[in-house]
């Protein structure tokens, strides 16, 4: 006969607990967004009153309207997705060539270059000298000027250079038997054995260039080459200060009542609808080396 193994008393109250506590975290980690979501569709007196928590009051799309009507968002919004996607794409190939190299502990010269990317960690050249190098390099008002001077996270860098590390050498000396060059054992061997810790480096890179807005207001000078992020903190700006004077009185106390809370809910959305497609990839490259063989 097979024995059950029943839990232990001790084992099962830690379980209640442990349930109990991620329940409340759970609950804590929601509950701002929720409210936020509620307040992007309420009306601005019960928005001012404080009655709104988890359920829109005073239903209202004014706010939403005027954002979706403005022919600019919707080119700011395409702009955003453009930059997002060739930015995380140019962050990605530097960052897995980077750290490849890095994961050879043969490599001469392997500690100085591993120095100088912590260097950038704790160092920068400041606002000024970088304004004033992407100006010279001719990169202002173009694409490059987002992504080549973020286009190196030393973090990502360090984890994958860590994931690469933990892969069995055997497998790249059989390679390079077989006769597959460095370039042919990074493409063929290396990362399709790395699926999990590149989804989850784009999706932290992706993340982060969806969200970033200061680098555009900085480089940009015209609003047609403006991400959605740019486009809606001036929207913000300009319903807090009041400055829109072609827009009528109540619509610009609805816009200033819940222009954040849309601004939150809009540049949110996209990266709530892709995480489901990366979670199971983002858990496994958050594991991986967590468990040495």
């Amino acid at each position: 006969m097979v024995s059950v193994h029943r839990p232990t008393r001790g084992y099962r109250v830690f379980q209640g607990v442990n349930g109990v506590i991620l329940t409340l975290v759970v609950v804590v980690t929601l509950y701002p967004f929720v409210n936020i979501v509620a307040r992007s569709f309420s009306g601005e007196r019960q928005i001012r009153a404080g009655e709104v928590t988890l359920w829109p009051k005073g239903f209202n799309l004014t706010t939403y309207e005027i954002v979706f009507q403005d022919s600019m968002f919707w080119r700011n919004y395409g702009n955003t997705v453009l930059y997002t996607v060739v930015s995380t794409v140019v962050a990605m190939v530097l960052t897995t060539c980077y750290a490849y190299v890095l994961s050879k502990k043969h490599l001469r010269g392997r500690g100085l270059l591993v120095g100088i990317a912590v260097f950038t960690m704790f160092f920068t050249g400041g606002l000024i000298p970088n304004y004033v190098l992407i100006s010279s390099l001719g990169m202002k008002n173009t694409i490059w000027a987002l992504a080549l001077p973020n286009a190196i996270s030393v973090f990502n860098l360090l984890v994958m250079k860590a994931f690469f590390e933990s892969l069995p050498t055997d497998l790249e000396e059989a390679a390079q038997i077989d006769g597959l060059s460095t370039y042919g054992i990074l493409l063929r061997i290396v990362l399709p054995l790395s699926k999990a810790v590149v989804a989850t480096m784009i999706l932290f890179y992706s993340v982060a260039f969806w969200n970033s807005w200061f680098a555009a207001f900085l480089y940009m000078d015209s609003t047609e080459l403006m991400p959605a992020t740019v486009y809606l903190r001036n929207l913000i700006s300009g319903a807090t200060g009041g400055g829109n004077a072609g827009a009528a009185t109540e619509q610009l106390s609805q816009v200033g009542a819940n222009i954040q809370s849309v601004t939150i809910v809009l540049t949110a959305l996209p990266i709530l609808c892709v995480y489901p497609f990366v979670q199971r990839y983002f858990v496994s490259g958050v594991m991986l080396g967590a468990v040495k063989g």
